[in-house]
């Protein structure tokens, strides 16, 4: 199977994301929708195709490399300047919630490692997704 584009990319951390515990949600779908709706990254992306792009991802889980070869396609797929981009992306699927699962925490550590991004990077990243999801109740 060939290579992923850029926004097949971040379309596939998001979808593992939400996939991690094996509950995609009806929040965490929407969140994945919003994201591609309203990110600047994904104004020139068909969003016709974003249904096809996830199952794309879901049949490649399922290949040999499953979650492994995933990770290894997107990293290869995105430009260096998009790695904390798709970390953002990921993280803001697994925040919507306001409960982050085990599950979810190692993919997350997973996507880190496969982007090779820096702690403060991704602090800063996981601190602002918070404060945007944070409730007065």
């Amino acid at each position: 199977m060939p290579g992923l584009n850029p926004h097949e990319a971040l379309i596939h951390l998001m979808v593992i994301t939400s996939a991690s515990d094996r509950d995609m949600t009806d929040v965490e779908l929407a969140r994945i929708g919003d994201v591609v709706s309203s990110w600047p990254v994904f104004e020139d992306f068909n969003r016709g195709k974003l249904v096809a792009i996830a199952q794309k991802c879901q049949k490649l889980l399922h290949e040999k490399d499953g979650l492994d070869g995933v990770l290894a396609k997107a990293a290869k797929a995105l430009p260096e300047r998009l790695h904390d981009t798709a970390y953002a992306a990921a993280f803001e699927v697994a925040a919507v919630d306001l409960e982050m699962r085990m599950e979810e925490v190692r993919v997350l550590q997973l996507i880190r490692r496969a982007l090779d991004l820096d702690t403060l990077t991704v602090a800063a990243i996981e601190r602002s997704a918070k404060a945007r999801h944070r409730m007065l109740t």
